[in-house]
This record gives structure tokens, C-alpha cells and sequence, in this order.
């Protein structure tokens, strides 16, 4: 019971942290096309500059989870996924530093490059973790050991390429519309344009990925034995659908929220269609990694949903007040303040 709990926590984890980082990875990739002056540059980086490491704490805890819960996942992903999860962790380091190294020296071929670290740091997670998802979605080669027979070029094949582009082009809606809520004047005029154009983009992504999951994955055999659980990937129907409404009426907080729906409802399609695994063996599936056969101790998991029910609040409290705080629009005087980005 409890690491079926402990199962779902993990994915709302891993949904947690689409929804907040989303925008500012989507913003960050969308710089080069949204972002021309290098104040529309900076007002692109202080509207993820309040946000975007705390953001990143869901990240942390969720692998966290990953480590404390389900202790066999966490060594299987760093046996076959190692490469993939670097890189990963070098781009979040390439942007990171990107935010604070742009503005220490005032060259252009300075600014530049930390632009294009920027863009990349924001643009490969994005690809990166849609890909991994995608490919646990369809099964990894888990052995009878435990241990991922796969290597970073076996990942990069049509399904998972298919999931980098269904993440990486959520999160550039998702972006998107975080820049309409927190800019004004030309940069809002090209998010606005760029939330417009990516829509439907992103529903065909969207439907041409639920064609290739029907076809390489086994995720729709939960919703075909319990129909009840189709009301997971309505939300995000509804959220997709809302989304161009509000966009197209210009209320740019209900668009965020019905995109955050989206991500949500996507995120859970994925993590509802693969229970109880949470690995599965494309090799058999007696291999599988799942909630019965690779979770920690029933004491462990107990300790563990005392302490999240402690500090879990804690950050939404923070992450709220954060929100509640500075997700207003930018001005000049917010360019202009000495720390700003």
C-alpha cells in the first residue's frame, strides 16, 4: 500500500516540477525568437529570475524520492540512463550559470555567449527528459539482474524522439505564456504571437505521440481494463482546449493554468498507464521494476511521508508567497534594480 502511495507521489513529484520549471525552460528556449534588445533579453531572464531555482527543488526531490523509495529504480536509471542524466545535469549547470555570469561584463560577444548557454541550458532538459520518458514509457531493456542494457544512442529512437519533442514543445507554450503574463511592449507582442502559433503545433504533437504510444507502448491497457481512468487524459484535453480559449481571449493567467493543466494531465496519462512499474522490461516482463518488487522498507517509507508531510507544505507555502510576490510585469525600474539579471 505504501509504495503504491509512494508511486504516485513520485509522479506528482515529476509533474510538480514540469509545471514550475516548464515556463522558464519554454522561455529560455524561446529567447532567441522572442527576445531582439538586450533589455527584452534581461526582462526575459528576470521573468524566470524570481522562479527558477526554487523550481528546481521539485527536481531535487523527486530524484530524492526516486533514491529513498525506490532504491533498485534509482540504480537501474544511473546504469543505462548515466549519459542521458548528465547531460542533463550539465545543461541545468550551463543555465544556472548562464543567469548569473550575462550581465558581469557589458561585450556583446559576452552577453552572446551566455545567450546561447542560456537557450541550450533551457532547450536540451526538455529534450532530454522527454526522451527519457518516453523511453520508460515504451520499456528499457532491464535485465534479469536489475541493471538497464541500454546506451544513449539506443534512447534516441522515434518514440523517444517523439517525447523530446512533445516536452520540449509544451514547455515553449508554457513559456510562452509566462512572458505574456510578466512582459509588456514588443517582447509580449512576440510571445503573444508565439503562444498563437505553437498551439496547434502542439496539438499535433500531441496526437501524433498518442498514436506512437498506441503502437510502441503497452500504456493503454490500464485505461481499456478501467475506462473510469480515462477522466486522467481528459484533463488534459480540456486543458489544451481551454488553453487556446483563454489565449485567444488574451487572459494570460487562466491560459498558464489551463497549460499547467495540460502538462499535468500528460505527466499522468504516462505515470497512470505504466502502474504498478515503474521501469518496464522490454526484455521480459518478469524483469519489470515495479512497486512490489523494487520499493525500500515499509519503516523507511513510513519515515518518509511523515517528513514530506512536514516539508512538502513548507515549500508550497515558500513557492506561493515567491508567486504571490513578484509574478507581476516587469518595468523598466525592475531592469534597473541592482539585482536584477
Amino acid at each position: 500500500m505504501l509504495a503504491d502511495i509512494w508511486f504516485f507521489l513520485w509522479g506528482l513529484l515529476w509533474a510538480m516540477y514540469f509545471v514550475l520549471d516548464g515556463f522558464d525552460l519554454g522561455a529560455g528556449t524561446l529567447m532567441p525568437f522572442v527576445a531582439k534588445s538586450d533589455d527584452e533579453k534581461r526582462t526575459l531572464l528576470n521573468a524566470a529570475g524570481p522562479f527558477w531555482d526554487g523550481n528546481e527543488v521539485w527536481l531535487i526531490t523527486a530524484g530524492g524520492v526516486t533514491f529513498a523509495a525506490f532504491p533498485q529504480v534509482y540504480a537501474a536509471m544511473f546504469s543505462g540512463l548515466y549519459t542521458a542524466l548528465m547531460l542533463l545535469l550539465f545543461a541545468l549547470i550551463v543555465r544556472a550559470v548562464s543567469f548569473e555570469f550575462r550581465g558581469k561584463l557589458d561585450g556583446p560577444g559576452w552577453r552572446k555567449l551566455w545567450d546561447g548557454c542560456q537557450f541550450v541550458g533551457s532547450a536540451a532538459p526538455a529534450i532530454l527528459l522527454g526522451v527519457a520518458f518516453a523511453n520508460i514509457f515504451a520499456g528499457l531493456p532491464v535485465a534479469e539482474d536489475g541493471f538497464i542494457r541500454a546506451g544513449i544512442l539506443d534512447l534516441l529512437n522515434p518514440y523517444g524522439l517523439a517525447g523530446g519533442v512533445l516536452f520540449l514543445t509544451l514547455f515553449m507554450v508554457h513559456g510562452a505564456i509566462w512572458l505574456c503574463i510578466r512582459s509588456g511592449g514588443e517582447l509580449h507582442a512576440r510571445a503573444r504571437t508565439a503562444a498563437t502559433v505553437l498551439w496547434p503545433v502542439l496539438v499535433f504533437v500531441v496526437l501524433g505521440f498518442l498514436v506512437m504510444t498506441a503502437v510502441s507502448t503497452n500504456l493503454y491497457a490500464n485505461y481499456l481494463e478501467n475506462p473510469v481512468l480515462l477522466l486522467v487524459p481528459l484533463v488534459a484535453v480540456a486543458g489544451l482546449v481551454s488553453m487556446r480559449v483563454f489565449i485567444g481571449a488574451r487572459a494570460w493567467w487562466k491560459a498558464f493554468f489551463a497549460s499547467a493543466a495540460t502538462i499535468l494531465g500528460c505527466t499522468f496519462f504516462g505515470i497512470v498507464g505504466l502502474f504498478p512499474a515503474l521501469i518496464p522490461s522490454s526484455i521480459d516482463a518478469a524483469y519489470s521494476l515495479t512497486t512490489r518488487n523494487a520499493s525500500a522498507s515499509e519503516l523507511n517509507m513510513t519515515i518518509m511521508l511523515g517528513v514530506a508531510a512536514v516539508f512538502v507544505p513548507i515549500v508550497l507555502i515558500y513557492q506561493f508567497w515567491t508567486y504571490k510576490t513578484f509574478a507581476t510585469r516587469l518595468t523598466q525600474d525592475d531592469l534597473d534594480y541592482d539585482e536584477a539579471y
